[in-house]
């Protein structure tokens, strides 16, 4: 299935989001700055794409994730985990990095700072319940099923 994503450059120099195969799952963003920016281990830095977007539906939004290169290689992580951008969003993109490695790492212009995945979501309505279901797990938390 595919969706078209509206997306407007903010900034001249903006680099478009885009897939690097069609197998992949996310679109790469790209590094909107006008110099390098370095990141020392633990700081953590918010990237401009110099994009924003439109998604065409209501039960979609965007997922921004770690580019595995980045993080396996360098230690650069997004510093929230995973960055979420709501269906009615008309805002930059920004990607926030982490270095949790112990090395300085620099971020080039227009480099492929994260990827960007459309998912579908689903709404949820939230009812108080004086009682839950009951299942096998139960209120098992971390680690409660087991180490394999």
């Amino acid at each position: 299935m595919d969706m078209t994503v509206k997306v407007k450059k903010l900034k001249e120099q903006a680099v478009m989001p885009k897939r690097a195969t069609e197998g992949s799952a996310g679109a790469d963003l790209y590094a909107c700055i006008d110099e390098p920016v370095t990141i020392a281990p633990g700081q953590l830095v918010k990237i401009p794409t110099g994009i924003a977007i439109e998604l065409s539906d209501s039960h979609t939004a965007a997922f921004l994730f770690a580019r595995s290169g980045l993080g396996v290689k360098h230690g650069i992580t997004l510093s929230n985990g995973v960055g979420v951008v709501d269906s009615d969003y008309r805002g930059e993109i920004c990607v926030g990095l982490c270095n949790v490695s112990d090395k300085p790492y620099t971020v080039s212009p227009q480099e492929r700072v994260a990827q960007m995945v459309i998912m579908p979501v689903v709404g949820a309505s939230f009812v108080e319940a004086a009682v839950l279901g009951d299942t096998e797990r139960g209120a098992g938390g971390f680690g409660s099923s087991g180490k394999l």
